[in-house]
């Protein structure tokens, strides 16, 4: 007996799929997955109409679904994040119903309490086997880890595994076995590995970022929570990465041991790995082909599902056990608030992914961004979207100074005992406007585009067209 179906098409069929059907799919193959279009155009072909489409993540390689959405193969979209590219077609309105935003852990969470069921989960496996083992570690499309896939598997109603490298049962040490896998497709290729790899994963060298990143090091050891025990998150931009490094290199002088390093994991967290920084990385997501490498041959780089790195209704998670997270942002307002769903012209071009997670559960919850950005203000009376809440943001740091929020004042205190500049938001926004003038606020039409979902699955914000 084995679970293998000649093609996809068969699979769909014997799933018993329907119009107004839910389908979903993980993103660990980032901009190099094959599998949602190859799948969207097989729904396609066989007529299926009004689908509900469940994406970890979205990015530009899946443009195409753009197409199944004017032809009404698909009509609701929820997901974590959007690529530039992908959400500023949907910031032309071409979805009827608003697109739906979730964090990495509000999204198993509504997965398992029934708020997003899935009929249908298709899951991209590197390799598998012929009763539906599966593992993204080896194989010649290997992503890493497959945290986001875990809740697709185990909650919807029928689950179909799609591989290019399918090998004799049993797979030894599969991500998701095959209790929960009801057939398995043999295709070409599920993906490039190289797209897993982004512009957003590679260390600034623009000196400004690297201003930035040496304060927000200095300003981690100054707070007193580098220390042995230490544990980290950073963000996959380019200043946060840096930060990183400049951390690391803190750690290394000082001898401090830290306990782990979490998230979506980068080379720079496994040479911290390697260099003795940290006991264990927590691994959800691959973010390149270094990381891939190392949680494959590395027992301390641990596989975790999404429901264990960020769920709010988990028993416990890992972000709940964070001391500092660094992360990015395109805004910035005077309450802290931080908005990473939109540009400055109001259009769809990110989402929460862990930020909104990471910040609830960190003990210091660290944003790094510039003042300005092409010429706009980066602080701002009021955020046009609100993605991170700000009474659970920390800590500000620009190249122009570092404003802690008012509720933490003791940890202000700490940052001006240990050097660092610590200013009134307030100025930076005032230092900001000097730089680039006042740009005329975005004014909001009464279509909304999209509804944010703040990770215990309240609705946080709204995205509205432009006028």
């Amino acid at each position: 007996m084995d679970k293998v179906v000649k093609t996809l098409r068969e699979a769909i069929q014997l799933s018993g799929l329907k119009d107004g059907g839910r389908i979903s799919f993980h993103h660990h193959l980032r901009n190099g997955d094959y599998v949602l279009n190859m799948v969207m155009e097989e729904l396609a072909s066989m007529g299926f109409k009004n689908l509900s489409v469940n994406a970890s993540s979205l990015f530009d390689c899946h443009l195409p679904l753009i197409d199944h959405i004017k032809n009404g193969v698909v009509t609701e979209i929820i997901t974590d994040y959007v690529s530039g590219g992908f959400g500023a077609a949907l910031s032309e309105g071409v979805l009827e119903k608003p697109v739906q935003f979730y964090t990495h852990g509000g999204r198993p969470a509504a997965i398992i309490n029934g708020s997003t069921p899935i009929d249908v989960a298709f899951i991209g496996a590197p390799t598998a086997d012929t009763m539906g083992n599966m593992t993204g570690k080896i194989g010649k499309s290997a992503c890493g880890s497959m945290g986001y896939a875990y809740a697709d598997a185990m909650y919807a109603e029928k689950v179909i595994a799609i591989t290019d490298n399918l090998v004799p049962y049993p797979l030894p040490m599969p991500s998701i076995d095959e209790t929960y896998v009801d057939y398995v497709v043999s295709v070409d290729e599920i993906g490039n590995p190289a797209g897993i790899v982004s512009g957003t994963t590679k260390i600034t060298r623009d000196p400004v970022g690297l201003v930035m990143a040496e304060t927000a090091a200095k300003a981690i050891k100054a707070s007193g929570l580098l220390k042995d025990g230490f544990s980290f998150q950073t963000g996959a931009g380019g200043a946060t990465l840096a930060a990183a490094q400049f951390v690391k290199d803190i750690m290394i002088k000082e001898n401090i041991k830290g306990s782990f390093g979490c998230g979506g994991v980068t080379g720079y967290m496994v040479d911290m790995l390697n260099a003795g920084c940290f006991e264990s990385l927590v691994d959800v997501q691959c973010f390149d082909l270094k990381a891939v490498e190392s949680i494959r041959t590395n027992p301390k780089h641990v596989e975790v599902s999404a429901m264990r790195y960020a769920s709010p209704f988990a028993k416990s998670a890992a972000v709940d056990s964070l001391d500092v997270v660094l992360l990015g942002a395109t805004e910035v307002d005077v309450d802290f608030n931080v908005n990473v769903h939109t540009d400055s012209n109001g259009r769809m071009m990110g989402g929460s992914g862990g930020h909104s997670d990471t910040a609830a559960g960190a003990k210091m919850a660290m944003i790094i961004a510039p003042l300005s950005r092409a010429r706009l203000p980066i602080v701002t009376e009021r955020v046009f979207c609100k993605s991170t809440p700000g009474n659970t943001v920390d800590v500000l740091v620009t190249q122009k100074g570092v404003a802690v929020n008012p509720a933490r004042p003791e940890l202000a205190a700490a940052l001006k005992d240990g050097g660092i500049k610590v200013v009134d938001i307030q100025e930076l926004k005032k230092a900001a406007e000097q730089l680039c003038g006042s740009p005329k606020p975005l004014v909001r039409g009464d279509r909304v585009l999209a509804d944010i979902i703040y990770r215990d699955g309240t609705l946080l914000d709204r995205i509205y067209n432009v006028k």
